[in-house]
């Protein structure tokens, strides 16, 4: 049978197998609410010949759960690495007493025998203890299969590129064979003149659509001239129809000079209604935050937010995060909604005018050193607060140390000057998904 998971409860007769077994129920009952198919035997395996056995019934596994269920040796683990390469988690269960009686498992210590051999081996493997009733160890699973999911999708990604990053801005390219490779995110490209062309060739009965959605997502749009709308819908249409037509799932676009200047209208507006509408869409064409948008994006399954460090507000003790206009409508702050305004250097429209609402965050990154690829993440609880700059503005307060602390961190470690905030928890996911790739990953 085929099985991107296979868990593996593994025993020994001469420890207590009543309380063995109570934990094979538990962890069966705890591993079937989980999100992924998980194939597992019938019984515990109290042999490396049961083992060897049961594994003959499956084809090569994404991961393994190998849970001691009571003690076991180093024969179990090397059987296993002998036949598969793959990631390993190694479940440790708690002992039942610790009364001055029998010890009655003694499973951790065989998580250790696994472990040291997982270890001189090279392996790959994640540690898990606990028993399978503790919301913790659920938890701790269900981030694990996040991690490889999320891994599993980046396979299959494409990422759109419109365009080249503008002068000074060389910061947002990534060596394409180093994304495939590390990621394994394929990229294609496109001029912008090509995104331009195709937008102007529309019939004006073909952008109804794409004016409908703009009008029921946004306020002010009244006082947009029909030029600039009319101009919007086409961009947003010739964007989606890319972004199907190639498979397209995250799209890192030139913005500055040329929309303005070559067709009359930002595409900012046009990138808000695209992460929206679930297509991970950065600006200045930064493809690190596109892929970091995505990432954020399937994790949280809501829209993430691009921006700036622009400014420390020590009144709030908060970061605040800034772009022109590009905000997703559905992360407007509540009550005031999204407004189109705009671009606060061009003054053309449209763009998107608000702050953005409250909730904890993940400010996360997918960045380049001198090693090639890393990652950053940082929590925070993004604030209450109005919008702070013409533009779109997000105020994150950082869950630990002071935001001017937390600035100059980044700064001395050399980030890119563009972040993403994913509304929700999930440093945990991407710290599980580099330590899966072997990529660098750093929390502030």
């Amino acid at each position: 049978m085929k099985s991107e998971i296979l868990f593996l409860p593994l025993a020994r007769t001469t420890f207590s197998m009543a309380d063995a077994e109570n934990n094979f129920k538990k962890s069966c009952d705890m591993l079937d609410r989980l999100p992924e198919h998980i194939c597992r035997p019938q019984e515990l395996l109290n042999s490396p010949g049961m083992l060897s056995d049961f594994m003959d019934t499956v084809d090569n596994p994404g991961l393994v759960i190998y849970q001691c269920a009571t003690f076991i040796g180093g024969d179990f683990v090397s059987e296993i690495t002998r036949r598969f390469h793959c990631p390993v988690v190694v479940w440790s269960l708690r002992e039942p007493n610790i009364d001055g009686g029998r010890l009655r498992l003694n499973s951790l210590t065989g998580a250790f025998s696994a472990c040291n051999s997982l270890f001189m081996q090279g392996n790959d493997y994640r540690f898990v203890f606990g028993n399978p009733d503790e919301p913790a160890v659920e938890i701790k699973f269900r981030q694990i299969l996040s991690a490889l999911s999320l891994m599993k999708k980046m396979r299959n990604l494409v990422v759109g590129v419109i365009g080249a990053q503008p002068p000074g801005f060389g910061f947002g390219d990534i060596d394409e064979a180093i994304v495939a490779g590390k990621l394994g995110v394929r990229i294609i490209r496109s001029e912008a003149a090509s995104i331009i062309k195709r937008a102007k060739s529309y019939a004006p009965e073909a952008i109804t659509g794409e004016l409908a959605e703009l009008k029921t997502r946004t306020n002010g749009w009244e006082s947009m001239p029909a030029e600039n709308l009319d101009k919007y819908a086409r961009l947003r249409k010739s964007y989606q129809e890319f972004a199907v037509q190639n498979g397209v799932k995250s799209i890192a676009s030139r913005c500055w000079p040329d929309f303005f200047t070559e067709y009359g209208v930002p595409v900012c507006a046009v990138l808000s209604l695209l992460n929206d509408a679930g297509i991970a869409a950065s600006c200045e064409t930064d493809v690190g935050g596109a892929i970091s948008m995505y990432i954020a994006s399937e994790l949280t399954g809501n829209a993430a937010y691009f921006g700036d460090p622009v400014a420390v507000d020590e009144k709030c003790g908060a970061i605040v995060f800034w772009h022109c206009g590009a905000g997703a409508t559905s992360l407007a702050r509540t009550g005031g909604g999204a407004s189109l305004g705009v671009h606060p250097n061009r003054k053309i429209g449209p763009t998107m005018e608000f702050g953005l609402k409250q909730g904890p965050v993940t400010i996360l990154r997918l960045g380049k050193d001198k090693n090639g690829l890393r990652m950053m993440t940082m929590r925070g609880q993004a604030l209450d607060e109005p919008q702070k700059f013409c533009g779109t503005s997000l105020t994150v307060r950082p869950l630990s140390g002071s935001s001017a602390a937390k600035i100059a961190e980044l700064v001395y470690d050399g980030w890119e000057p563009h972040f993403v905030a994913a509304y929700g928890e999930i440093s945990e996911e991407v710290k599980l998904m580099c330590d899966f790739l072997g990529m660098e990953h750093k929390e502030y």
